[in-house]
């Protein structure tokens, strides 16, 4: 009777163990996140199952082209999936279906090369935002189809959950991903 209880309890451990291991993971370190939508196609498609990660941006600020998971900055409760195309302090126009950026580094403003976008979409649209000191500006990269930045303004810092780093799903496009060079 004492090894059939030792037994119980050295598998109750292990359960306990396991359990702890994975509610740590999920809430600080990784989290998984189901695609809904084509605002991300055809980079990310509706069904596509990514892994978030939570902590890198606890230790540095998102960078230009990343793909990140937040909270939607009208409805908490909902999650979206973007590119980061403008930074804190900067002025970000589109016109003429193109995205120029201008910050400190660029006064005279830069026109982003966006190889992610599908050839033939349009970025619609005579428009200028200037983000503030902990705000960002985040575009689907299907930009006729995407509700972004573009509709509820820039992004409060606060909001976001973390850069998407890999896709899962669908098995036979197992990707990892990393922020795209200007």
């Amino acid at each position: 009777m004492r090894k059939f209880l030792a037994s119980v309890i050295d598998v109750v451990e292990v359960v306990v163990i396991a359990v702890a291991a994975v509610v740590v993971i999920r809430a600080f370190l990784v989290q998984p996140f189901l695609v809904s939508g084509t605002s991300m196609a055809p980079n990310f498609e509706n069904g596509d199952y990514v892994l978030v990660d939570e902590l890198t941006y606890r230790l540095r600020a998102p960078e230009r082209g990343e793909v990140v998971v937040f909270r939607d900055p009208q409805d908490l409760s909902t999650y979206f999936i973007k590119r980061v195309i403008g930074l804190p302090g900067e002025t970000v126009k589109i016109m003429n279906n193109a995205v120029t950026v201008t910050n400190a580094q660029n006064p005279n403003g830069i026109k982003l090369g966006e190889p992610y976008i599908p050839s033939g979409v349009m970025t619609s649209g005579d428009e200028s935002y200037t983000l503030s000191s902990s705000t960002y500006l985040v575009l689907g990269d299907n930009r006729p189809l995407s509700f972004d930045s573009r509709s509820w303004g820039s992004l409060p810092a606060k909001n976001i959950v973390g850069v998407v780093r890999v896709r899962l799903w669908p098995v036979n496009e197992i990707t990892a991903f990393a922020a795209p060079k200007y």
